[in-house]
């Protein structure tokens, strides 16, 4: 349910949401025996899974402002920011998040924390240089949508499990390495073993493979509720579009090497860090297996909502 006044929830995202959390608790416990069966212990089991999902919960907003070289700013020190967060702000009725910006060229913006009243927004140094100030607006009005929606928080807990089960994944392939391979007395032993640990890998790898594609599949549709929910608070879905094809363009023109450090960041981000194959425009694409393991819909299917959102505000483009 949305906290804010003026920015409405939506039905469809609050579905997902829901029903991507309890698969997320089925795949928690089906993990859960897994360290259970690796370590025999609630103390380890209590530390890892309930310790790592606290961190990432509790401080998402601070491991990804460090990610991203971010910075908490003051009105003082980014007025242009402040202002448009207030104006916007205002107009939802919603509590005002914290304001950052992370000093890279690459223009994008994103939204994180746990719930609207402990969030941040963060724009890059290269989107206030390359927007103008509608346009911003319209991008941050994208980011407070996801933190009225609450997704945020949601897309963290998701993430968290994808991180546990490739840390398992990993330690269970290391320990089949350098085991031994069941040499010497006990060999049958051995061997079960490491047919166990093997079996260990393989759910690992299973619940790292469903909770990847839960959340990215909940990762897109958001970024529509939010281009809809943007474009509503602000009035001006054209202007939503603009941005989108503007940002979009200009990543395109950023180096691949800095594209790549950015990529895990994807989920959050209002555009996706990708580099386009030659010949290839921002965006372009269609029905693909990178399709299904993309963070965001395609820049056509959002300009098409978005097109069709302004053709029912009767303001025709």
């Amino acid at each position: 349910m949305s906290t804010a006044g003026r920015i409405p929830a939506d039905r469809g995202l609050t579905t997902r949401m829901f029903l991507t959390g309890l698969f997320l608790v089925i795949l928690y416990g089906v993990f859960g025996a897994i360290l259970w069966e690796v370590f025999r212990s609630f103390v380890v089991l209590f530390v890892v899974v309930f310790g790592l999902l606290f961190c990432q919960y509790w401080f998402s907003d601070k491991i990804a402002l460090w990610g991203m070289h971010g910075r908490i700013v003051s009105a003082e020190q980014a007025p242009q920011l402040h202002g448009a967060v207030d104006r916007l702000c205002a107009l939802a009725d919603m509590p005002k998040p914290k304001v950052a910006i992370a000093d890279i060229d690459m223009p994008n913006a994103f939204a994180t924390g746990r719930s609207p009243k402990a969030a941040v927004v963060c724009a890059t140094s290269g989107l206030l240089r390359r927007l103008d100030e509608p346009e911003l607006e319209a991008v941050l009005a994208h980011e407070l949508s996801h933190v009225a929606h609450r997704d945020v928080a949601v897309m963290t807990i998701a993430s968290s499990l994808g991180v546990l089960a490739g840390l398992m994944t990993r330690m269970m392939l290391f320990s089949a390495m350098f085991s031994g391979g069941g040499r010497g007395r006990g060999n049958q032993g051995a061997g079960q073993i490491v047919l166990i640990e093997m079996a260990i890998m393989l759910v690992s790898i299973i619940v790292y493979a469903i909770s990847y594609l839960l959340t990215m599949a909940l990762s897109r549709y958001r970024e529509l509720a939010a281009d809809r929910s943007g474009a509503i608070l602000i009035g001006r879905p054209s202007l939503l579009a603009s941005a989108l094809v503007k940002v979009s363009g200009e990543i395109a023109r950023i180096p691949t090497r800095d594209l790549r450090k950015a990529e895990a960041f994807n989920a959050f981000f209002f555009t996706p860090a990708i580099t386009q194959r030659p010949g290839q425009q921002p965006g372009q694409g269609g029905l693909s297996l990178s399709a299904l393991f993309s963070t965001h819909p395609s820049l056509e299917r959002r300009l098409a909502q978005l097109s069709q959102l302004e053709a029912q505000m009767g303001q025709p483009r």
